[in-house]
């Protein structure tokens, strides 16, 4: 764990289609200032304010994908895979332009998010990191699903997803969070879907940009369509976790502990983090602490609101 807190260290831009809008879209990443955090500036917006921070407040829809804003107005969709390589990463602090209404979905995956971070660079600030510390466990749940988040000394998620097609089955996935951990084992798993929601998807206005480019895709027959085939013997679940921490990581914070679910998605890992954050005796703010001749870390609490 580190002790202070990131940015980027140079400009660095992105270009694309939205998944669900069909439209492209860019978006370029500038260094900001310690306790700046995550905050897209909407070129183009018809209000003054045209920010809107990477805050679980902000959340507004989680309808195939997490939505920040209003989805009706003001709006920056289809976050998941930029915040979780930002939170992989160890960004804390970004300024994101963006000239549309979605994040541009690249290939799917988190892949070319990595590739632009490393060419801008990542750098040290001053200010002291804070992390959000899990003390007791907290469990949502809706239907057979359930998500929580549980005690842990380190930042780890165990995911399982069951589906009905056999392309897919059943799936489990854990780690322990690291940047490289990240990079080799979860970065490149993409969004996936089935072409029997096709037309029905169409028809209500999303998967517009979907392609065989950009999504890992089932076929009626229950077979992969994609002719590269999969990129992990288990992508669907690497996906899961890829989302999920994409999710999480707008609690404005890293949070030690452990994030377990099962048959989750963007709506309830939403509502878990929610849960948490809604119950002061269930975390802490923390920093960290190295004692210099050993360089061991220790956790000290802090007066800081969540």
């Amino acid at each position: 764990m580190h002790d202070h807190q990131t940015t980027i260290k140079s400009r660095v831009t992105l270009s694309g289609i939205g998944v669900h809008s069909g439209k492209p879209v860019s978006v370029q990443f500038s260094p900001a200032d310690a306790d700046t955090g995550i905050v897209f500036h909407c070129l183009g917006a018809e209000t003054a304010d045209n920010e809107i921070r990477a805050l679980v407040s902000e959340v507004g829809g989680t309808d195939l994908s997490t939505i920040l804003g209003d989805p009706a107005k003001h709006h920056i969709a289809t976050v998941e895979h930029l915040m979780a390589t930002v939170f992989a990463l160890g960004i804390d602090n970004l300024s994101i332009d963006i000239d549309g209404t979605e994040v541009p979905i690249l290939d799917g995956s988190s892949a070319m998010f990595v590739e632009a971070f490393d060419q801008a660079g990542i750098t040290t600030l001053q200010a002291k990191r804070r992390y959000i510390r899990i003390l007791k466990p907290v469990r949502i749940e809706s239907g057979a699903s359930w998500a929580e988040f549980r005690p842990y000394d380190g930042t780890r998620f165990e995911v399982e997803i069951d589906f009905e097609s056999p392309a897919i089955g059943r799936q489990f996935f854990a780690a322990d969070l690291s940047a490289e951990m990240f990079r080799n084992e979860i970065s490149r798993a993409r969004t996936f879907g089935f072409m029997k929601d096709v037309e029905r998807l169409w028809a209500a206005g999303y998967a517009l940009g979907s392609s065989l480019e950009n999504s890992l895709v089932i076929g009626d027959d229950h077979r992969i369509i994609n002719m590269e085939g999969l990129r992990y013997p288990d992508e669907f679940v690497r996906h899961k976790v890829l989302d999920a921490m994409g999710d999480l990581a707008l609690a404005g914070g890293r949070f030690i502990g452990c994030f377990r679910s099962y048959r989750g998605g963007h709506r309830l890992n939403a509502a878990a983090l929610r849960s948490l954050l809604s119950d002061p005796s269930a975390f802490e703010i923390v920093d960290v602490s190295r004692r210099e001749r050993s360089r061991s870390a220790e956790m000290a609490a802090v007066n800081s609101p969540a």
